[in-house]
């Protein structure tokens, strides 16, 4: 299974002490909330090329930061 690791991402940004609403997020990438919520939220997620683009670049990570592949689910 590919699992996008948004939520992950955000929170370490925070710990991090850069933190980032998916308001934000939303504001800079062009993505709707409810879509990055979905994201964030729901394992198995199905998204676009495109989203996955503009993810990597608002969080300044590379796709592996991003998205993980486990062939064990």
């Amino acid at each position: 299974m590919i699992k996008i690791k948004l939520k992950q991402l955000l929170a370490q940004r925070a710990y991090d002490g850069e933190r980032m609403t998916l308001v934000e997020l939303a504001e800079q990438t062009g993505i709707s909330r409810t879509t990055l919520q979905r994201i964030a939220n729901t394992p198995g997620h199905s998204t676009t090329t495109e989203h996955i683009d503009k993810l990597c670049k608002a969080l300044n990570c590379n796709l592996n930061d991003l998205i993980e592949f486990s062939q064990d689910e």
